[in-house]
């Protein structure tokens, strides 16, 4: 085991325990989630609609399913070269890392009703990679889901939400009271990172996923220490 790489405590374990029966194993699919910071201490967030399959009524970060499309749309700004290293971390990586970032701001603008960018499209400068989590195998949906880091003030073209298409409702929570709001494990933890950041500390995005038979963890950068 690497220096920065390490097994989960019981209260870290980012993905909630599947419910009834184990369906089929099936491929992850990419994802992406933006997470938009206010005023440098509330983050937005909607509730998701009790009949959906994949976590009812839990609130989270907008995001959603990447999608073919999403590496040709327009852009003002391109990702940073560092984050653009770091998002093809963690093995194999089949997407340009600018569809994730595109994806991640479309999927706002789609569930939230919050759009990001202008005329000639996002600043994906702005946006900061967080995290990477690999839904583990056996759940009824499965992502290999990227999550981005933005401030409000930065990248929006306004932060009054319009009607958006999946999610109930839409607000934004000083980061205690997030906290407090019915999440999912991995949405927990990533707010937890989101903090830690705000508060100035500098971190490598963690690597989450279903590990011989445990949940791991590993510090994405681009200088990793050599194995053991």
């Amino acid at each position: 085991m690497s220096a920065n790489e390490f097994k989960l405590n019981e209260d870290e374990k980012p993905f909630d325990p599947p419910g009834g029966d184990k369906p089929k194993g099936q491929k992850p699919r990419d994802a992406a989630t933006l997470i938009l910071v206010r005023n440098g201490c509330e983050v937005m967030m909607g509730q998701r609609a009790r009949g959906h399959v994949f976590m009812p009524d839990k609130w989270v970060f907008p995001g959603g399913r990447v999608d073919p499309g999403d590496a040709k749309l327009p852009a003002a700004r391109e990702l940073a070269p560092e984050t653009e290293a770091l998002l093809k971390r963690g093995g194999v990586v089949r997407r340009r890392p600018r569809a994730f970032a595109l994806a991640a701001v479309r999927e706002t603008r789609e569930e939230a009703g919050l759009h990001v960018g202008g005329a000639e499209g996002p600043d994906l400068s702005q946006l900061a990679f967080v995290a990477r989590a690999i839904t583990p195998p056996n759940r009824p949906r499965r992502f290999d889901a990227r999550f981005f880091l933005a401030h409000a003030e930065a990248v929006l073209a306004h932060d009054v939400p319009e009607a958006g298409e999946e999610l109930l409702h839409t607000k934004w929570f000083p980061l205690d009271e997030a906290d407090a709001l019915d999440l999912p494990s991995i949405t927990r933890f990533v707010l937890r990172e989101v903090r830690a950041r705000l508060g100035g500390q500098t971190i490598d995005p963690p690597f989450l996923r279903w590990s011989r038979g445990a949940h791991t963890m590993e510090r994405l950068c681009l200088n990793p220490l050599p194995r053991e």
